[in-house]
C-alpha cells in the first residue's frame, strides 16, 4: 500500500496545532475541557472553513482521528508541561510546523476537487492560518494573521513552491514534502530575522481638508 503523506502531514499538522493551541491557551485560567476545545478549534478550524467553502462535509466528522490526535496532544500536555511549556523556541516549531502541514493538505485537498491552482493556494492558506485566527479570538488576543509577523505570508508561498514542483511533474510526496519544508523555513527564518511588513499608517484626516 502506498504511503499517503497527506494523511500523516494533516495527522502530524494537527498534533502540532493542538499544542500551539494549549500553549497559548495556558496560564488563561481555562479548565481542561475549555483548554481541549481550543485546541481541537486551532486543529480544524482552518480545514472546516475550507471544506464549507468548498461545499463538501468536513474532514473531521468522517475520521474520528482528529479529535483522538488532539487527545493525544491535551494528554501530552499534561503529562510533560512542566517541561514541554517551558521552552519557547519548541512551542514555536510546533506552531510553524502546523502551517506547513496544513498549507500542503489545504493545497492537495482542493486540487483533487478540480479547482484552479490559484484557489487552492488560497484554500492551503486559510487551511493553515485560520484556526489560529480562531484560537487567538476565542482567547481575546490580536489573531497573529492581523500582526505584522510573516505568517500567512509564509503560506502563500509555500503554495507558489507547490505550483512550481506540481507543473515541473514531481510526484505528488515530492511536491507536499518540499512545500511543507518551505513554509516552515520561511517562517523560522521571518522569526529569526525579525522579517515583518511595514505597518499601515494612520490617515491624517486634516490633509484630506481643503
Amino acid at each position: 500500500m502506498e504511503f499517503n503523506i497527506t494523511i500523516f502531514l494533516d495527522l502530524l499538522g494537527t498534533f502540532a496545532f493542538a499544542i500551539s493551541g494549549l500553549r497559548i491557551a495556558s496560564g488563561k485560567k481555562i479548565d481542561w475541557f475549555g483548554a481541549y476545545i481550543i485546541a481541537l478549534v486551532t486543529a480544524i478550524g482552518g480545514g472546516t472553513t475550507r471544506d464549507l467553502l468548498m461545499d463538501v462535509r468536513p474532514f473531521w466528522m468522517e475520521n474520528s482521528m482528529y479529535f483522538i490526535t488532539t487527545g493525544v496532544a491535551f494528554v501530552s500536555a499534561i503529562l510533560f508541561k512542566d517541561k514541554l511549556f517551558r521552552w519557547g523556541s519548541t512551542l514555536f516549531m510546533f506552531d510553524a510546523i502546523g502551517l506547513g502541514m496544513f498549507t500542503v493538505v489545504g493545497i492537495s485537498k482542493s486540487l483533487a476537487m478540480g479547482l484552479p491552482m490559484w484557489v487552492c493556494i488560497v484554500m492551503g492558506t486559510i487551511t493553515g492560518s485560520l484556526g489560529g485566527v480562531f484560537r487567538d479570538v476565542l482567547l481575546n488576543k490580536v489573531p497573529l494573521l492581523l500582526t505584522r509577523d510573516i505568517y500567512a505570508l509564509a503560506s502563500l508561498f509555500g503554495g507558489l513552491v507547490y505550483f512550481l514542483f506540481y507543473k515541473l511533474g514531481f510526484s505528488s510526496n515530492i511536491t507536499e514534502s518540499m512545500t511543507a519544508i518551505t513554509v516552515i523555513i520561511a517562517r523560522l527564518i521571518a522569526v529569526k530575522f525579525h522579517l515583518q511588513l511595514p505597518l499601515l499608517k494612520p490617515i491624517n484626516e486634516n490633509s484630506n481638508k481643503n
